[in-house]
C-alpha cells in the first residue's frame, strides 16, 4: 500500500503541474486580450475560458491538495483528544471527504450526459460545446474521488495493521501536530 500511495502522490504532482499550466495559459490569454483591446482587437471569450480553466484546475487540484495533506481541517476537538482517539477523527474526516467526492462525481455525470444528448453549447459568443469543459471538470472530480478512496482504504488498512506511522503518512496531520 505505501508504494501505491507514493505513486498516487507522484501522479498528483504532475496533475498539479498541468493544472498550473492551464491557469497560466488562462492568465496569459486574458493579459493578451487586455493589451489587444488597446488596439481595437480582442480574442473574445477570455472570461468564459478562464472560468472553465478555474473549474477544471480546481477539480484536478483537489487530489493534489489531498495527497499533500493541505485540505483545511477544523480540529478543535481532535487536538484535545488522546493519540489513540485522533486516528478515529482522521478516519471520519477522510471517509466523509471520500464520500463527498464520490457523491459529486456521480451526481455530475447526468449533467454531462444531458449536455451530450442535447448538444448543449454555452450561451456565449464562443458557443462552446459544454461537454468539453464539463468532461474535464468531471474527470477531475472522479480523480479526486479515486484518490480519496485509495487514501481511505490505506488509512483503514494501516489501522488494522496497527501501523500508525503509515496511517499518519497517508491521512494523518503529520509534522504539523
Amino acid at each position: 500500500m505505501p508504494s501505491l500511495i507514493s505513486r498516487l502522490h507522484q501522479l498528483n504532482d504532475w496533475v498539479a503541474l498541468a493544472a498550473g499550466f492551464v491557469l497560466l495559459a488562462s492568465v496569459l490569454s486574458t493579459l493578451f486580450d487586455i493589451v489587444a483591446r488597446q488596439f481595437q482587437m480582442s480574442l473574445g471569450g477570455t472570461d468564459e475560458l478562464s472560468g472553465y480553466a478555474m473549474a477544471i484546475a480546481t477539480s484536478w487540484g483537489m487530489a493534489y491538495t489531498l495527497t499533500n495533506k493541505a485540505h483545511v481541517r477544523i480540529d478543535v476537538i481532535r487536538a484535545q483528544t488522546s493519540d489513540r482517539i485522533r486516528p478515529l477523527f482522521d478516519c471520519l474526516s477522510i471517509t466523509a471527504l471520500a464520500g463527498t467526492a464520490l457523491f459529486i462525481a456521480v451526481k455530475a455525470w447526468p449533467v454531462l450526459e444531458k449536455s451530450i444528448r442535447n448538444n448543449s453549447t454555452a450561451n456565449t459568443t464562443l458557443e462552446t460545446p459544454l461537454w468539453i469543459p464539463q468532461s474535464l471538470w468531471i474527470i477531475g472530480w472522479a480523480w479526486f474521488a479515486f484518490t480519496a478512496v485509495v487514501l481511505t482504504a490505506s488509512a483503514f488498512w494501516s489501522l488494522m495493521k496497527r501501523d500508525l506511522d503509515a496511517f499518519d503518512a497517508s491521512v494523518g496531520m503529520g509534522e504539523s501536530e
